[in-house]
């Protein structure tokens, strides 16, 4: 079954159909698109949508909210967009009123068009300025954290965000080469310490740890993760599309166990006590035909969960 043509100006949206199918419970629902971008995944849905069916999106970007509103305009009333942290959809949620959702979708891709445009500073592969904030008011700049966190602080997160088996090498080669001033310097600072054959891994690697701290990525995440199952009725879905396995493997223990640990909770009984029933036993991988269209999509993830009833 197709929507129609769905790829939105700052994002294509991945594995399209087969998430808004995954979310989709009742046609007068009301869904949560909980990074909704330039509105790609959230029009899909809406088309599907009967009339009154509502969709509340977030974004921290507002240049994307810009995007979104333009794109999700003929739907008028049935759309809510909120400027925000997903991290803060307790207060958000509040403030609009919402009692209870159907379905929440949450594609943590960074936006096709962060990587495109050089002033936000996250490619290696354009010069830019060391920005690499999602949300621009957010005082803390890529910048900041190559030139002033100590050589351990730089160690720590190129090897805890970036899985960088050489961090501590690039840690030594950054602070060395202080100050630096754009994407091409930090670039040179990494190349510098990294053979040939091996740099475009390292170099995504390394801007990708940046870039997860300077927007606290994996934290905000799990916050969301455990917030979110207070909002989501009994039946409803939650379908969230990951793209490194930090952000899967905190997904996937959310949705098994409620907790960031993983830890199985059990009541007097030894019943296991959580909040969703997985529905994915594996994520679902974009097929071949999608990552031709969309290489950025090859590294996507799916998992889909269904909200059980809350224990007495």
């Amino acid at each position: 079954m197709g929507y129609g043509n769905f790829v939105m100006y700052h994002h294509e949206p991945v594995l399209w159909e087969a998430a808004v199918e995954a979310v989709f419970v009742r046609s007068d629902g009301v869904y949560l698109d909980a990074t909704i971008g330039g509105g790609g995944h959230a029009c899909a849905l809406l088309s599907r949508l009967g009339p009154k069916g509502r969709l509340i999106g977030i974004d921290q970007d507002v240049d994307a909210l810009r995007a979104a509103r333009q794109r999700l305009a003929r739907f008028g009333k049935r759309v809510h967009l909120l400027h925000g942290n997903f991290a803060d959809v307790d207060i958000l949620l509040q403030q609009l009123g919402v009692e209870l959702l159907d379905g929440v979708l949450a594609d943590l891709g960074v936006s096709s068009y962060f990587l495109d445009s050089p002033e936000r500073g996250f490619s290696f592969r354009v010069p830019g300025p060391l920005d690499m904030r999602m949300d621009r008011s957010r005082p803390l700049t890529a910048e900041l954290v190559v030139n002033t966190y100590s050589l351990h602080e730089l160690e720590r997160l190129i090897r805890r965000y970036g899985e960088e088996p050489r961090a501590r090498r690039i840690a030594r080669s950054i602070v060395a080469k202080r100050p630096l001033r754009d994407t091409m310097q930090l670039r040179h600072a990494i190349e510098a310490v990294v053979p040939e054959p091996e740099r475009l891994q390292t170099l995504a690697r390394v801007f990708q740890a940046i870039r997860i701290e300077v927007n606290d990525e994996l934290g905000a995440l799990e916050r969301f993760l455990v917030s979110i199952a207070h909002w989501v009725r009994p039946g409803g879905r939650l379908v969230v599309l990951s793209y490194h396995s930090l952000e899967d493997r905190l997904v996937k223990r959310l949705m098994c166990y409620g907790n960031p640990e993983g830890r199985p909770i059990r009541d007097l009984k030894g019943v296991l006590r959580r909040p969703w029933r997985m529905l994915t036993e594996k994520p679902v991988r974009p097929d071949p035909l999608e990552v031709a269209r969309n290489p950025r999509a090859r590294s996507a993830r799916m998992r889909v969960a269904e909200r059980l009833e809350d224990s007495p």
